[in-house]
């Protein structure tokens, strides 16, 4: 999925076999709020975007700290080429741990 598709909110809540109460306070929306855009009303885009941190891509958003951003936006900033190559790095790392697994 990528960051500009259109998320079906509740059909991903159902996948993952969560209540609404469940799935959207991982997000910090209320039961009646989540409700109200898995039926159709308009739901901001950082509420996209962290339904899919959280439920798709499966990030614990409780883990992530500060420093950690700003060091990914200072190796972003100030060493490219380092950032791209450890993001390479991490993600064939991440497909060798899923294999192991």
């Amino acid at each position: 999925m990528k960051a500009n598709d259109k998320i079906d909110a509740r059909e991903i809540r159902r996948k993952l076999g969560l209540n609404q109460q469940q799935f959207w306070s991982k997000l910090g929306v209320t039961q009646s709020g989540g409700s109200r855009y898995e039926s159709g009303r308009n739901m901001p885009r950082p509420v996209q975007q962290l339904l899919r941190l959280v439920h798709v891509e499966q990030i614990d958003i409780q883990k992530i700290k500060r420093e950690d951003y700003e060091v990914v936006e200072y190796l972003r900033a100030t060493k490219s080429s380092m950032f791209k190559d450890l993001k390479k790095e991490a993600k064939d790392y991440a497909k060798a741990a899923k294999k192991g697994a």
